[in-house]
C-alpha cells in the first residue's frame, strides 16, 4: 500500500493538523468496514445528534458505551449461552462486535438509552464562546496612516 506524506500540508497551514491526522487515519484503516451491527447517525436538533445501533438480542448488561480520546466505542459481548436450547435456524446474529466513532472536537456524549432492541445514544456539540464566529473592525487608520497624522500633529 502507498503511504502518503502530509508534511507539506501541515507546514501550509495554521490550526489544521486534525484534518491531516484525519485523513491519516482514514487512509491506513482497513478498506473493508465491518457492517455488523447496522447504525443510524441522525441530527436532531442544529446542534443535536443520535447514533442508533440495532442490538437485537443483547440486553442492558452485555452492552458498553465508553468515551475514550475523542472517540466514542461502542461494544457488546454475549453473556453464556443456554445449551439446552436447540435452534434450527439461528438468524439474529448475538457476536461480540466493538464500533469506533470519532468524534469532533466540543462533542460530547449526553445520554444512552437501549429499547425495542435498538440503542439510542445521544450527542450535543456545545462550541464555546472563544470559538465561535466574531466579527473583527477594521479601522480607518492603519500604522502608516496614524505616523502621518501623528507627524502632523507634531508639526503644528
Amino acid at each position: 500500500m502507498r503511504r502518503l506524506d502530509f508534511a507539506p500540508l501541515n507546514r501550509a497551514t495554521i490550526g489544521f493538523d486534525q484534518i491531516a491526522d484525519l485523513m491519516d487515519r482514514a487512509l491506513t484503516n482497513d478498506v473493508s468496514q465491518p457492517s455488523y451491527p447496522p447504525y443510524n447517525i441522525e441530527k436532531t436538533d442544529d446542534d443535536s445528534y443520535r447514533i442508533s445501533i440495532a442490538v437485537a438480542g443483547f440486553s442492558e448488561d452485555d452492552l458498553s458505551v465508553e468515551v475514550k480520546e475523542n472517540a466514542l466505542v461502542v461494544s457488546a459481548r454475549k453473556g453464556e449461552e443456554d445449551e439446552s436450547r436447540s435452534f434450527l435456524h439461528r438468524g439474529i446474529a448475538t457476536r461480540a462486535f466493538e464500533r469506533r466513532y470519532t468524534l469532533a472536537d466540543h462533542v460530547r456524549v449526553t445520554g444512552a438509552s437501549h429499547a425495542d432492541g435498538m440503542l439510542h445514544i445521544d450527542l450535543h456539540r456545545e462550541v464555546p464562546e472563544a470559538s465561535k464566529p466574531r466579527r473583527i473592525e477594521i479601522s480607518t487608520t492603519g500604522p502608516k496612516q496614524a505616523s502621518i497624522e501623528a507627524e502632523a500633529q507634531s508639526v503644528n
